[in-house]
């Protein structure tokens, strides 16, 4: 039995678009191309596509899936070894829910006594987040993860949570903004924005309405918007609206 790639994209939630991506790289080719150009998966490549996306949410780069996926031999053996991931991720979830718990915790508590938050352990605020849940909100965006992909990969795993921990203290004060009522468009809150383009554009040309979308998705995308609702709630809004902002004053 064969499935064609719009069958395929709504069965795994992964985009056309994404996978004439994994087609071109080599990653994901089809089974056959019909007479009519269309592209046709049978049970072996939902197999391999599976496992991509596995590999994805484990937070693997795009090279990195393909030298896993050559090294495979037995396929009930790989399973077992990205069931093991998994359980490792599903650890790391947990983590990081506690994390977040402890952090409306703490806010509840300063705002009822009416004191500013306070801090003990500022890593207590990064437990459990990891690269992952950013690369699985740029699966629409491929273009963009295959540059994060070949920027990180000779990047060592300390530079990439230094990496990690910076994005994720910007988050961190935008929401600290937005809780002092900052306007989106306002100097501050743009000036953190400039600061996300400019890294962005250090690993390939970002347009206007390329970076109008990757802020649309902050809300649309339910993994990204997921992402900074857990920092605070509405972030994900202001982020899109900052962009927004900054897109038409400074990149039209």
């Amino acid at each position: 039995m064969a499935w064609p790639t719009a069958e395929v994209a709504r069965m795994s939630g992964v985009t056309a678009r994404t996978l004439r991506h994994y087609d071109e790289i080599g990653l994901l080719p089809p089974a056959w191309i019909g007479t009519n150009g269309h592209r046709y998966y049978e049970e072996g490549e939902l197999l391999r596509l599976q496992q991509i996306l596995v590999l994805r949410a484990l937070g693997l780069g795009l090279p990195e899936i393909g030298k896993v996926l050559a090294s495979q031999v037995d396929e009930v053996e790989a399973l077992r070894g990205h069931h093991g991931r998994l359980l490792a991720e599903r650890d790391r979830l947990d983590a990081l829910a506690g994390t977040v718990a402890r952090t409306i915790t703490e806010l509840e508590h300063s705002r009822r006594d009416g004191r500013p938050m306070t801090i003990n352990r500022p890593e207590n605020l990064f437990e459990g987040i990891q690269p992952a849940q950013y690369q699985e909100t740029l699966q629409d965006f491929p273009e963009q993860a295959e540059a994060i992909d070949r920027h990180t990969a000779t990047m060592s795993d300390a530079r990439i949570e230094a990496g990690q921990r910076e994005r994720t203290a910007q988050m961190i004060r935008l929401a600290e903004l937005m809780a002092a009522g900052t306007p989106a468009d306002a100097e501050p809150v743009q000036a953190e924005v400039d600061a996300q383009y400019r890294a962005l554009t250090e690993l390939r040309a970002v347009s206007a309405e390329e970076y109008r979308a990757l802020g649309r998705a902050c809300v649309d995308n339910e993994p990204w918007r997921a992402a900074y609702e857990s920092i605070a709630p509405g972030l994900a809004a202001y982020q899109r609206d900052a962009i927004e902002a900054y897109a038409t004053t400074r990149l039209s």
